[in-house]
C-alpha cells in the first residue's frame, strides 16, 4: 500500500510545506512505509494529483495537508475509485468535517494518523462535483466562501473571519428568489439560504444540524426564508448552535436524497468552502461513497437526539 501527502501551501494563514514535509519524512520513515509528498501548485491540482493516484489502481491512502478546502479537493480526485481511501491531516484555518470525531485533534497527529481505520462516508453530488460535508447556496455561500479573502489578516482566524464576512455580506444583500423541490415539494419564494448537511460543522464551528449523520444515506436540509437585518443576530446564534426547531416560522427542515434549486440569475455555491455558481442546481445523494481512514480508536460522536420544542 501507498502513503500519498498532497499538500495545499495555501491552506490555513500561512504556507507550512517544510513543516508538514518534516514530519512527513519522519514518521513514515520510522515505519519504513512506501510513501510520496506531493504539493499542490494551484487550484484545482490537489484534486488532479489524488485522481492520477488513485487511477493507477495500486492501494492507495490520501493525506489531505490542509483544511476542509483541500480534503474537498482530494475527496473529488478519490470519488468512484474503491482502491483509495483519503484522510485529511490537519493545519487549515477551519478544519471543520473533523469536528464530528470525539478526538479531533487526533488529526493533527500524524503518528496517530498513521494507525487509522476505516469508515465509509456518504457524499453529496452537486452539479458534477462532490462534497463530503456541507453544500449551502445563497447568503450563506458567500458568507462561507469569502471567508478566505479574511482568514490571512492577524486576528481573523476561524470564527472571526466567518464573522466578518457575515457583516459584510448581510449588507451586500440577504434573500434571493429561489424555487427549491424536495419530496414532492414546491417552495417558491425569496429565501436566505439553503445548507445541504451530511456532516456537522463548518465556518469556523457553526453546527446547523447536530443529527447529521454522514453514514445513514440522507441529506439534512435547512431551507431558511428571507429574513431582515435585524433578524441576523438571533437568527444566525441560533442556526449556529443547531436549534433550528425554535425557528419553525423562518426554517424548514427535510430530510432527503435529492433537491433541485432553481434561481433566477447564477448564484453562489459553497462545496466545503469551495466556490461554485449555476442558475440550476442538483444536489443529491451521490451512488460514490468515500473510504474514509480516521486514526484508531478515534470515532464519529453519536447523533444528539433532537431536541423537543
Amino acid at each position: 500500500m501507498k502513503h500519498l501527502f498532497i499538500i495545499n501551501p495555501a491552506a490555513g494563514s500561512r504556507d507550512r510545506t517544510a513543516e508538514y514535509s518534516a514530519a512527513i519524512r519522519t514518521a513514515c520513515d520510522a515505519r519504513r512505509l512506501n510513501y510520496e509528498i506531493r504539493v499542490s501548485m494551484g487550484p484545482g491540482d490537489c484534486a488532479h494529483i489524488a485522481r492520477e493516484a488513485a487511477a493507477a489502481g495500486e492501494e492507495v491512502r490520501l493525506y489531505a495537508c490542509g483544511g476542509d478546502g483541500t480534503l474537498n479537493e482530494v475527496v473529488n480526485g478519490a470519488a468512484g475509485y474503491h482502491n483509495a481511501a483519503v484522510t485529511v491531516y490537519s493545519g487549515g484555518s477551519g478544519n471543520d468535517f473533523v469536528r464530528m470525531f470525539d478526538d479531533p485533534k487526533a488529526f493533527f497527529d500524524l503518528d496517530r494518523l498513521l494507525d487509522a481505520r476505516e469508515s465509509e462516508f456518504d457524499l453529496i453530488k452537486v452539479n458534477g462535483d462532490y462534497a463530503l460535508n456541507i453544500c449551502s447556496v445563497g447568503l450563506d455561500a458567500r458568507i462561507g466562501t469569502d471567508v478566505s479573502n479574511y482568514k490571512r489578516f492577524p486576528l481573523l482566524q476561524g470564527f472571526r473571519a466567518y464573522a466578518l464576512s457575515t457583516l459584510v455580506n448581510v449588507l451586500r444583500g440577504i434573500g434571493e428568489h429561489y424555487i427549491v423541490e424536495l419530496n414532492g415539494e414546491r417552495i417558491d419564494g425569496e429565501q436566505t439560504m439553503v445548507c445541504v448537511c451530511n456532516g456537522r460543522f463548518y465556518g469556523g464551528g457553526f453546527n446547523p444540524v447536530p443529527e447529521a449523520d454522514p453514514s445513514d444515506g440522507l441529506l439534512e436540509v435547512l431551507v431558511v426564508k428571507k429574513v431582515s437585518r435585524l433578524q441576523v443576530p438571533g437568527v444566525v446564534g441560533k442556526y449556529k448552535a443547531g436549534k433550528y426547531r425554535e425557528l419553525s416560522e423562518l426554517i424548514r427542515h427535510f430530510r432527503t436524497n435529492r433537491l433541485t434549486i432553481r434561481c433566477d440569475r447564477p448564484t453562489a455555491i459553497n462545496l466545503d468552502g469551495e466556490l461554485r455558481r449555476a442558475q440550476t442546481i442538483e444536489i443529491s445523494l451521490a451512488k460514490e461513497k468515500i473510504r474514509f481512514f480516521h486514526p484508531k480508536g478515534v470515532q464519529v460522536k453519536p447523533a444528539p437526539r433532537p431536541a423537543q420544542v
